[in-house]
């Protein structure tokens, strides 16, 4: 796995971020494959992951990763992991007082989590002819083929929903000790010490944190070659917001020139939320897209919401997918498939794009917020073609928004990135007969790419245009949960009619198109985040938020540069919607 390659750092920060991390890690770890008679993939996974060694000279190979939670969010997981850990004895206690023992019994492992224990400790015992040292630790165990080939006989489908309590109840590969740093100053559940304001994250990298994360960042830095950056998975709704934007703001001063990509995670809903906490959320959207855009190459709100307002529209809906809104393993999984795709451009073998590159191409005159839109999965008929299938979307792409921002239908970008993920086996070009007139244009074309940028230029003719098409499809292992139409086959693609019989095919891999987005939607979109946060009086209705930090006139600055950033985004060469404070601006 080793060779040279532009590394990336991932960082998530906040539950819900490690929510959508946990499933993308998934993603990539059932796309791995370590037989050496099996030519490399188009993914580069040594970008992401990195290769290492235990105490005990076997090879592993774990996420570069860094991932921020609270007090009492890992549950059955070891902070430290198991990958590293000795047979050395506790030692013995020498203290000769009056000892109380106080026994509380372990939180209980659903049946995924119990099936992987069973395999990283049978493993060994069942196969003694097997070398550990000859492929590297990874998915719960020491062989990432053998591990998924046992759990489809193990429970071929795991029905998690109603045991998912914390991200590790899914987690199925194996962390490196340096990956996890629990903050013990707030804790997950409970009322008490809760992590709820802007201001609580921004004073927390200070101190113990800070040093924290500093030796986690050097660790992982100082064995890359050729550091392209940093992608920042960061919660929104909570006081993640804050400690996120203080994170990319250390992130841009110590390491200069590097990618900075942030996704901002928000969930559609909050158990046991109230009209206050509703509140909080609302102000933190306001205050971490500004800070989080300020520090970052780019940032890209991600969410499955119909707005970051107080009364948001209903959440996104796709035709294909059957996903529970209230349950956040199911909507992770939703952002972590487009993630997937929306991530590919610099982790790619051949012909990558490198992150600064990709944030150059988006945030274009300062304008560094993106929005996020996706087909999960892309609607393809089994055995179609692309031309087919792009065809059949003719007036409006077939994608729903991801970042709560719907575009205005006027075909106007400032830069467009589209991904098509997922075409393996497919009819990239027309499969006509020969002398057969062609039913549309897209069907005349030879190659897969020309089509799709055919495609996209019918409905944005007049804006920059960067484009991947990639033939590997996101491959699902257990425990992705089965989210999915019975009109999909197993590979993800449309039947015309759903299978026969009560057995719903188990969706194993899906394709997905993707689009990041710099346009004039999103200048309507931030002027109603800004408006939402500026109307609230909030020394009478949040007193305690300011209590807590920022000061007003902080506060004040930043919706100012909020509402500074919303005007960037319009277009007066006409046609764009604008909102009312938007035409307030003008009069000022």
């Amino acid at each position: 796995m080793s060779g040279l390659c532009r590394e990336v750092i991932t960082l998530q920060l906040g539950h819900y971020s490690n929510f959508v991390g946990t499933h993308w890690w998934n993603l990539q770890d059932a796309s791995l494959s370590y037989d050496a008679d099996v030519s490399p993939g188009e993914m580069q996974s040594d970008v992401v992951f990195r290769e290492g060694q235990t105490l005990g000279g076997h090879v592993t190979y774990t996420p570069r990763l860094i991932a921020m939670d609270l007090k009492g969010s890992l549950q059955t997981l070891r902070q430290e992991g198991s990958l590293y850990e000795t047979s050395k004895e506790p030692s013995t206690f020498t203290w000769e007082g009056n000892i109380v023992m106080h026994e509380e019994s372990p939180p209980t492992k659903n049946t995924f989590l119990q099936d992987l224990d069973k395999l990283d400790k049978g493993q060994i015992l069942a196969e003694p002819n097997f070398d550990p040292g000859s492929q590297p630790q990874c998915s719960g165990a020491l062989n990432v083929e053998t591990v998924n080939g046992r759990l489809e006989r193990v429970q071929k489908n795991y029905r998690l929903e109603g045991s998912v309590r914390v991200w590790s109840d899914f987690l199925r590969i194996h962390l490196h000790p340096r990956t996890i740093s629990v903050i013990h100053q707030y804790n997950h559940d409970g009322e008490a010490h809760r992590l709820e304001a802007f201001g609580q994250g921004e004073a927390l990298l200070q101190g113990s944190v800070l040093e924290d994360l500093e030796d986690r960042l050097h660790f992982f830095v100082e064995e890359c070659d050729y550091l392209q950056g940093f992608q920042v998975l960061c919660d929104l709704a909570d006081g993640f917001s804050g400690l996120g934007s203080k994170v990319t703001e250390m992130l841009q001063d110590s390491y200069s020139g590097r990618g900075i990509l942030t996704w901002g995670l928000a969930p559609i809903s909050h158990p046991n939320s109230t009209p206050m906490k509703d509140l909080y959320h609302q102000i933190n959207y306001a205050l971490g897209t500004v800070h989080l855009a300020n520090h970052s190459s780019f940032f890209c709100p991600l969410t499955l919401r119909g707005g970051l307002g107080r009364r948001p529209t209903p959440h996104t809906a796709f035709p294909h997918l059957t996903y529970n809104p209230s349950l956040w393993y199911h909507s992770s999984s939703v952002l972590a498939l487009a993630l997937d795709a929306l991530t590919v451009p610099y982790r790619l073998r051949h012909n990558s794009i490198p992150m600064w590159q990709v944030a150059d191409a988006l945030a274009v005159s300062g304008r560094k917020v993106v929005a996020a839109y996706g087909a999960v999965p892309f609607p393809m008929m089994h055995g179609s073609s692309l031309p087919d299938a792009l065809s059949a979307s003719s007036d409006a792409p077939p994608w729903k928004p991801l970042s709560a921002c719907l575009e205005l239908g006027d075909g106007r970008c400032y830069g467009q990135l589209v991904t098509l993920k997922g075409m393996e086996g497919q009819h990239l070009v027309s499969a006509l007969a020969p002398g057969t007139q062609p039913p549309t244009p897209l069907h005349s074309l030879y190659k897969g790419e020309d089509v799709l940028a055919s495609y996209i230029r019918s409905l944005y003719p007049a804006s920059p245009l960067a484009l991947q098409l990639v033939s590997s499809p996101s491959k699902l292992t257990p425990p992705f949960p089965q989210i999915f139409s019975q009109f999909l086959d197993t590979q993800g693609f449309l039947y015309g009619q759903p299978p026969s019989g009560s057995s719903v095919p188990v969706v194993s891999s899906v394709s997905t198109l993707t689009s990041l987005q710099s346009s004039p939607a999103l200048g309507p979109w931030l002027s109603e985040l800004q408006q939402g946060a500026s109307t609230l009086d909030i020394r009478r209705t949040a007193p305690s938020f300011l209590s807590q930090g920022p000061e007003m006139a902080d506060y004040q600055e930043s919706l100012e540069q909020l509402r500074i950033l919303a005007k960037q985004y319009r277009d007066d060469s006409g046609g764009v919607t604008r909102s009312s404070s938007e035409e307030e601006d003008d009069d000022d």
